[in-house]
């Protein structure tokens, strides 16, 4: 019985320190994209005009790069040593497991578990597989179907789709985009509810997110998108230059419009 408790113990030491590795991992991800855009928008600002667009370009790509190789490094590393762990814990058998330890096994199988979701869940926001395989429409659905809480945001969705995906690059900033502001949303206005609408016609693709949580007027995006303090908001103007597009934040009784309008001739 003893050697079974200390096996326990030792499987137990070991979903825990995965568990810390697993949140080590995420915390630099974080820093390093934070970096990255930092420094993605202190070179834009230095480049002279007819530099922008290109720096840009070559600045979205890289960053799509890292994160294709970030989220594959998640999945098949930090994934499989989870996946590992969770099968050497089954191996223990329940019923040689006394009533003190059974709470803890079952509190390692339950954080286990999680950690194994939200690798799963970071790795798939990091990689645009759905977006190549799909499109644009089914990619922004499948990402507000994972993040909606009924309890607590409900989230709609009504999309056109008379769009197709044509130019992958620019269905890939689109999406970028709209994952930013509603991760902007989410943390910063707590709305209860979020509707994303988008309209396809012969001039432009126009994407609507409305939310009734606190918001941004245009006048502080205008003053917050090239703050390094912003950046989020820094990251969204580098994609909307590059698609040579606008974005507009409006305020009415009813909540918050966040308007994006990418023209036709470049996503086609």
């Amino acid at each position: 019985m003893k050697q079974t408790n200390d096996d326990i113990r030792l499987l137990l030491f070991m979903g825990i320190a995965v568990m810390l590795s697993l949140f080590a991992s995420i915390l630099l991800i974080f820093i390093f994209f934070q970096r990255k855009k930092y420094q993605y928008q202190q070179k834009i600002q230095k480049l002279h005009q007819t530099q922008q667009n290109q720096l840009i370009e070559a600045a979205v790509r890289s960053e799509e790069t890292e994160r294709h190789r970030i989220a594959e490094e998640l999945h098949d590393e930090v994934g499989a040593i989870l996946s590992a762990s969770k099968l050497h814990l089954q191996g223990v058998k329940i019923n040689v497991i006394d009533k003190n330890n059974e709470p803890r096994y079952e509190k390692g199988q339950e954080l286990l578990d999680m950690a194994i979701k939200q690798v799963r869940g970071i790795s798939h926001n990091l990689h645009s597989s759905i977006l190549k395989e799909f499109g644009l429409n089914e990619a922004i659905r499948h990402f507000v179907e994972k993040i909606t809480n009924n309890d607590l945001i409900f989230i709609t969705t009504d999309l056109d789709d008379a769009y197709t995906t044509l130019t992958n690059e620019n269905d890939i900033s689109i999406y970028r985009m709209v994952q930013e502001l509603m991760n902007n949303i989410l943390k910063h206005a707590r709305p209860q509810k979020v509707h994303i609408t988008s309209v396809y016609n012969q001039e432009a693709l126009n994407i609507s997110i409305f939310h009734n949580g606190k918001g941004l007027s245009h006048a502080q995006y205008e003053e917050l998108k090239f703050n390094k303090q912003g950046l989020g908001l820094k990251a969204i103007q580098t994609r909307i230059i590059l698609l040579k597009g606008e974005v507009s934040f409006n305020y009415k009784p009813e909540g918050y419009y966040i308007i994006i309008n990418i023209p036709r001739q470049i996503t086609i």
